[in-house]
């Protein structure tokens, strides 16, 4: 009898002890939840309870040299439907229907799905998102939003960009700088109960969103509209293909205006004449085609005016002076080959600087076969030819250049007054920018500082630079050889009264040779012996004459003429007002 209570109170020893050892774990367990897994939980707990509907953050404004907005926001809405709240949902879908000109059963679809929230439109005007905000349709959320918006249409089309419906950039500046210009989204939490609907006179929380960083580019709305009216004029006038201009500063790179003419408005950039009649593949080729920089992204043949190049190395590497003599009977037979001037009866008897001026190709022939097929390919890469600019815009073409294995006396001869191959206008101006500025290779670009959404903290943009590409001496003498090709040679036609003008003329024959094509072109700087400005035009399969010195260089005139006053740059007498005063 003994032993069996003794086994009774044992077994209820070991239950009790059993007991509180769980509820001593449990205990721990329950602190353990409610003083270190608290912040977790309550998080969870929150995420079950709260509906997020996100908060746009205005995109950085865009802005031209002189704090002139090329890139703006206006605020327009997004229309979203809370399925569990809809209390009228045939209302609801007649009303979206008809305000938003959305076919009536895709409204439909998005109100009678069971979700969270479903998005009806973005970018919805804010005339017609108050109307439907007024409306008060249970269920119907107005969340505000912001819409990129371009005041100048037009203007740098395919340099500035454009953005998509998520705001994100598509091309241009804008997708290049988009981490900075983005700006972080905010968002408003709201209380619901289990079965998803908002609670009554709950409190929202809400996180403001952070605006995108402004920023600042080296584009001059004044001077890209002085190149793009130029454009324009002569895209008609000519009924040319297209109409490249770039016009930048020779010393540190920044550019004041880039067009490629037509244009397309930024504001509408699907917007397709005939898109009615075409495929999805035949729309995406012409849109493609409508939004290409062609100052980077398309290479050609420069012609003549690479000649500025040739005439560079020779000098800097002294196989050929100023006075040096050369004839040209009007061709030069170059092995089997006999490779012809562009005056078939010849300049005759010319001296080196004469020979640039009159842009004789037998002259040139004769300054690469002295320089030869090696240092030839040495002073394409001291002067960045064989290279990208890095400018910082998408899309760069390369250069495509022979092989130097590959390069024979014929390839020689046409390489040194630009034929045989093919370089991006962008990548031309580049390279003359070391010579006229004093033999620093530059970065070519657009961007010149970011600030901070509150205006405080500023990033100023820097960018490589390569000094003594070739030496002064020669940048000089260069200089003053290019100031005479515009005073006396081929280029007379780019002179601007009051101005010393350098410059070089070009007309080069695209592939097939049969084709009958041309592009003519023309670059000119100014000041001569001190350039802030640095232009080239080219146009595209002109009606008509074609060549260079005869409808590119009034361009540059024009161009030159409008900018340099508004630059500051102040006409100098000519002789004859000298002599009169």
């Amino acid at each position: 009898m003994k032993t069996c209570k003794t086994a009774q109170k044992q077994r209820f020893i070991f239950a009790y002890m059993v007991v509180c050892i769980l509820t001593v774990m449990l205990l721990c367990r329950l602190a353990y939840l409610m003083l270190c897994k608290a912040d977790y939980y309550g998080s969870k707990a929150k995420d079950v309870q709260q509906r997020e509907r996100s908060i746009k953050a205005q995109r950085g404004i865009i802005y031209d040299r002189n704090g002139v907005v090329l890139a703006g926001n206006k605020p327009v809405s997004t229309i979203s439907v809370i399925h569990n709240q809809i209390k009228e949902p045939e209302r609801v879908i007649s009303v979206l229907s008809k305000m938003l000109s959305i076919d009536e059963e895709k409204v439909r679809k998005r109100v009678e799905k069971v979700s969270s929230i479903e998005r009806i439109k973005s970018n919805v005007d804010k005339e017609t998102s108050d109307k439907i905000r007024d409306l008060g349709l249970d269920g119907v959320m107005v969340d505000e939003d912001y819409k990129r918006y371009y005041p100048y249409g037009n203007l740098a089309s395919k340099v500035i960009g454009f953005t998509g419906a998520d705001n994100q950039g598509i091309i241009g500046l804008e997708v290049s700088y988009d981490k900075y210009l983005q700006g972080e989204d905010g968002c408003i939490l709201t209380m619901t109960n289990a079965r998803g609907i908002e609670i009554e006179g709950a409190a929202e929380d809400r996180i403001e969103p952070i605006a995108g960083s402004s920023f600042y580019t080296s584009l001059d709305i004044n001077i890209q509209k002085f190149a793009q009216q130029a454009a324009e004029d002569a895209l008609e006038a000519k009924q040319a293909k297209s109409v490249r201009i770039i016009m930048m500063n020779p010393q540190n790179g920044e550019i004041y205006a880039m067009v490629n003419a037509p244009e397309f408005d930024l504001n509408e950039p699907y917007k397709v004449k005939g898109s009615e009649s075409m495929t999805q593949e035949q729309l995406n080729e012409v849109l493609n085609t409508m939004w290409r920089n062609n100052c980077i992204s398309d290479t050609y043949e420069p012609g003549s005016t690479f000649k500025v190049f040739t005439a560079t190395s020779a000098l800097e590497e002294g196989v050929v002076k100023e006075s040096d003599s050369f004839n040209c009977p009007g061709f030069k037979v170059v092995e089997d080959r006999r490779i012809r001037c562009h005056k078939t009866t010849g300049h005759g008897a010319e001296n080196f600087v004469q020979g640039v001026q009159n842009s004789c190709n037998p002259v040139f022939m004769e300054v690469g076969a002295r320089l030869g097929v090696d240092k030839v390919f040495e002073y394409l890469a001291k002067l960045g030819i064989l290279e990208k600019t890095g400018i910082d815009v998408p899309g760069e073409a390369a250069t495509i250049m022979h092989k130097k294995e590959n390069v024979g006396a014929v390839e020689l001869a046409t390489m040194s007054f630009g034929q045989s191959f093919q370089l991006t206008p962008v990548r031309l101006l580049t390279t003359v920018s070391a010579v006229i500025n004093g033999g620093t290779l530059i970065t070519p670009h657009f961007g010149v500082k970011l600030v901070s959404s509150d205006g405080e903290d500023v990033k100023n943009l820097t960018y490589n630079e390569k000094e003594e590409a070739i030496s002064k001496d020669t940048s000089d003498r260069m200089k003053a050889i290019l100031e005479t090709v515009v005073s006396e040679g081929g280029g007379k036609k780019a002179a601007v009264e009051g101005y010393k003008v350098g410059g070089k003329t070009g007309t080069s024959e695209k592939l097939p040779r049969s084709s009958n094509k041309y592009i003519a072109s023309c670059l000119g700087f100014a000041p001569a012996d001190n350039p802030v400005v640095l232009a080239l035009v080219l146009i595209d399969e002109p009606e008509g004459i074609y060549y260079g010195g005869t409808i590119a260089a009034p361009i540059i005139s024009k161009l030159l003429d409008d900018a340099l006053p508004y630059l500051g740059i102040e006409r100098q007498p000519t002789e004859e007002e000298d002599k009169e005063e």
